[in-house]
C-alpha cells in the first residue's frame, strides 16, 4: 500500500500512474495466487467487497484532488483527541482517496481499510540530514496517521522503519531508534540546542515542535522511549536557569513544553516518579505565572 503527500501526488501524476498500473497489471496477470500476492490480496478484496478487478487492485492512497495532509497533527498539536483510534480514523478519512490508472482519485476508504488489515510494516524514507521524523510533523501526520491506521486495522500494531538515506550508505532503524537517536543529537545536544536559542523566540518555538512531535510519535505509535521525556524535562523545565531562560525568550512556547509534557502523563503516554511529577506541576505553573506576568522578569 501506498500513501502520498498531496504534494507528491501533485507533483508526481505520472509516478502515481504507473504505480497504479504495475498493481493492475500484476492483479490480472494469469497466474495462481499462491506465485502471485498481489493478485491473491485483490482477489480477497474483490470478494470482500463485491468489486471489479480495477477497484481490487488499488493501491495507492491520497487526499481528495486538492486537499492536503491527514489532519492527525492537528489533532496532536490542538490536544483534540480522547480515543487514538480517532487519529486512525482522521487519517482514513483524508487519506481514504484512491488513485488508479487514469489518475482520477475515487473515495475508497473501505477498501483502504482492508488492505491496510494486511500491512506487516510500515516505513518512511529519510532524504534531507536538515530534517528528521522529530523536526516537523509531517511525518507524524502521514506515517504516524498510517501506523495508527494499520494498528487499528490489524488490531495489533506493526513494526514502523526508518530508512535513513541522508548519507553514505543507506541505514535502516526502526522508528524508536529513530526518535533516540535525533533527541541525543539534536533535543539534547548543547550545541543543537544553543544554536537554536540564539535565534529567540523562534528558537524556543522549535523547541516546543521538537516536544509535540515526540509526543504525536508516542500518540500513534508508542515508540518513544520514558527516558526521552525524562531528558527532555531536567533539561528543558525542571533545571531553573534554563526555564527562566526560556520563559524570557518565549513564554508562551515555554509553558507549552511544560503542558506538552504533563499530557504525555496524563495520556499515560509516560509514566515519571512521583517526584518528578510534582516538579514538573510546579515548574508549569512557574512557567504559567511568568507568561501572565506574576513573576518579574529576570
Amino acid at each position: 500500500v501506498v500513501t502520498l503527500s498531496g504534494i507528491f501526488r501533485d507533483l508526481l501524476p505520472l509516478q502515481t500512474r504507473m504505480l497504479a498500473e504495475a498493481s493492475w497489471l500484476a492483479s490480472t496477470a494469469d497466474e495462481a495466487p499462491e506465485m502471485n500476492f498481489v493478485r491473491k490480496h485483490s482477489l480477497a478484496h474483490a470478494a470482500q467487497h463485491g468489486c471489479s478487478m480495477d477497484v481490487a487492485a488499488l493501491r495507492v492512497f491520497s487526499n481528495a484532488q486538492g486537499a492536503y495532509g491527514a489532519n492527525v497533527n492537528m489533532m496532536i498539536d490542538g490536544g483534540a483527541w480522547a480515543d487514538p483510534d480517532e487519529l486512525a480514523e482522521m487519517f482514513e478519512t483524508h487519506k481514504g482517496y484512491a488513485y488508479g490508472r487514469n489518475g482520477a482519485p475515487v473515495q475508497h476508504r473501505a477498501l483502504l481499510e482492508s488492505e491496510l488489515a494486511g500491512v506487516e510494516l510500515t516505513y518512511q524514507n529519510l532524504e534531507s540530514v536538515e530534517l528528521g521524523v522529530t523536526d516537523i510533523d509531517h511525518y507524524v501526520d502521514g506515517l504516524g496517521g498510517m501506523s495508527k491506521a494499520v494498528a487499528k486495522a490489524r488490531g495489533s500494531a506493526a513494526p514502523v522503519y526508518i530508512v535513513d538515506a541522508t548519507q553514505g550508505d543507506s541505514k535502516v532503524r526502526t522508528l524508536g531508534e529513530q526518535i533516540d537517536l535525533e533527541t541525543r543529537t539534536r533535543m539534547l545536544n548543547p550545541k543543537w540546542y544553543e544554536a537554536m536559542l540564539e535565534h529567540g523566540f523562534e528558537g524556543v518555538r522549535h523547541l516546543e515542535c521538537h516536544v509535540t512531535n515526540t509526543v504525536g510519535w508516542s500518540a500513534t505509535t508508542g515508540s518513544v522511549n520514558p527516558w526521552v521525556y525524562q531528558q527532555i524535562s531536567e533539561t528543558f523545565v525542571l533545571d531553573p536557569a534554563m526555564r527562566a531562560r526560556l520563559a524570557a525568550l518565549n513564554p508562551k512556547s515555554s509553558a507549552r513544553v511544560a503542558d506538552r509534557l504533563l499530557e504525555a502523563c496524563d495520556r499515560q503516554l509516560w509514566t515519571p516518579d512521583a517526584a518528578t511529577l510534582a516538579a514538573l506541576k510546579a515548574a508549569a505553573e512557574d512557567l504559567e505565572d511568568r507568561l501572565e506576568g506574576l513573576v518579574a522578569a529576570e
